[in-house]
């Protein structure tokens, strides 16, 4: 697979004044391209231009590689697109956001979200309805229970439950289907954030007559090796062809007058302005290039590199893991494993990792704030503390945890100098002196400042 993939060629200056090969631990943020998007856009850019109501032949070229990729990706999904649509946006987040606003919702309605979430599946519902959150288990899994217990205690108020396919932070898979179906039971419908789920797994939607069906699912192509600007939002075309669009303008209307508009149908209804057609067709390629590879073949060979991490890491003294730290329980998550070295900050690690190992990671929270303090069992006088600091401009003692996560062109080697690297760390053998930040929190080594202007500049 490690053929497929844009960018693993290079090598990254570290401390010892040497360069490396670059280890890239943070899929889970965002992935490289494949080279199959890359040639794909090389032989579709030289016919690139307006699309829809351009008379012209790269119109008629480029409209028709636009129609393709939404029905590329919608069949990818395993959608129904005689009942259901594919719309563009820019990522998951504004899918989302445009989803939250086109859902038929009332205030004192209720929208059923997980402590799991991301915020981008969570911030866009709480000015439409009323948000209620599911609970965690201690070690981070979804608390089914509890969910049957707000149903329960909100009965007919509950308009939709919003969920993750899989976390960000801590790699857990949620039972899509199963929670679907118990959605379905009280006659609410799923929206599924699938930004983290979609490159690991086979997603399918299933028709609308199956109690397991997902009726609404969304994704960013910047996670499934196409980072260009592209996502999707998929749902009933019956609720997209009712009301007026998130964003209005050109594009989303059949007929204006000086006092009245008539909508487009859907997609285009949502679709305003000129859209990024590139970004589209370059996550169809994306998808193709997926479903060649066989996302079997790529969850089995993502599960072995889990396993062999976990093992790795619950072997040095001083790593503490969050969430599910069983190796023997790595068929049923994610790639994605969060962790902390005791007595070293997570900002400190992830330097030290870049800077002396060309090892790529995230720390901090995430982008899911009350999951992460919830895994981290933090009382809240002490995030009330940092909260305020953080206001204050001072991030320096904001808690959080270091984040690992695989891509399909990870191998058990690049795990193996992790291993090596966090033991060394662990046992306190960091060779540099750093200096943190005290408003953004991060280390800098106090003599390692690589001339980035070497590597690229515009």
């Amino acid at each position: 697979m490690r053929q497929r993939v844009v960018g693993l060629d290079v090598k990254a200056p570290v401390l010892d004044g040497s360069r490396r090969p670059y280890v890239n631990f943070d899929n889970a943020a965002t992935t490289p391209a494949f080279w199959d998007v890359i040639e794909t856009l090389d032989l579709f850019l030289s016919w690139y231009a307006s699309i829809h109501r351009g008379a012209g032949f790269k119109s008629q070229i480029t409209t028709q590689a636009y129609d393709d990729a939404r029905e590329i990706i919608g069949h990818f999904f395993g959608a129904d697109l005689t009942s259901q649509v594919v719309i563009f946006g820019k990522n998951s987040t504004e899918a989302i956001n445009i989803a939250a606003r086109r859902i038929p919702l009332a205030s004192d309605d209720v929208v059923l979200l997980s402590l799991m979430e991301h915020h981008s599946n969570d911030l866009p519902w709480r000015p439409q309805a009323t948000v209620v959150h599911v609970e965690v288990t201690p070690n981070g899994q979804l608390d089914q229970d509890d969910l049957r217990r707000k149903f329960a205690q909100y009965g007919r108020r509950v308009k939709l439950l919003a969920i993750t396919g899989a976390s960000n932070v801590s790699g857990y898979v949620n039972p899509i289907h199963e929670l679907a179906e118990l959605s379905h039971s009280h006659g609410v419908p799923i929206l599924v954030d699938a930004a983290q789920l979609a490159p690991h797994r086979a997603i399918e939607m299933r028709p609308a007559d199956d109690p397991g069906h997902i009726d609404y699912l969304v994704a960013s192509g910047h996670k499934m090796y196409a980072p260009f600007g592209s996502g999707v939002l998929i749902g009933p075309r019956a609720v997209f062809a009712e009301g007026a669009p998130h964003f209005s303008g050109g594009g989303t209307v059949e007929i204006v007058t000086e006092d009245d508009v008539h909508w487009a149908a859907p997609p285009e209804r949502d679709e305003a302005g000129t859209p990024n057609v590139v970004g589209a067709v370059a996550m169809a390629a994306a998808c193709r290039a997926l479903q060649e590879i066989g996302m079997d073949r790529l969850a089995a060979h993502e599960i072995e590199l889990t396993r062999h991490a976990l093992t790795g890491l619950c072997q040095i003294e001083g790593v503490e893991l969050y969430g599910d730290d069983d190796p023997e329980q790595a068929g049923e998550r994610l790639g994605v494993i969060p962790f902390n070295i005791k007595g070293l900050s997570h900002y400190l690690v992830a330097a030290v990792l870049n800077t002396e190992y060309a090892i790529g990671v995230r720390n901090g929270c995430f982008c899911a704030h009350p999951y992460v303090l919830r895994l981290l069992d933090i009382p809240d006088p002490v995030a009330w503390s940092w909260r305020k600091q953080v206001i204050g401009g001072v991030r320096a003692h904001l808690p959080g945890l270091v984040r690992i996560s695989f891509g399909c062109y990870n191998t058990l080697e690049e795990v193996d100098w992790l291993i090596h690297a966090l033991r060394r760390i662990a046992r306190g053998e960091i060779a540099g002196d750093y200096e943190q930040d005290q408003a953004m929190g991060t280390f800098q080594e106090r003599t390692f400042r690589p001339e980035l202007d070497q590597y690229f500049k515009l």
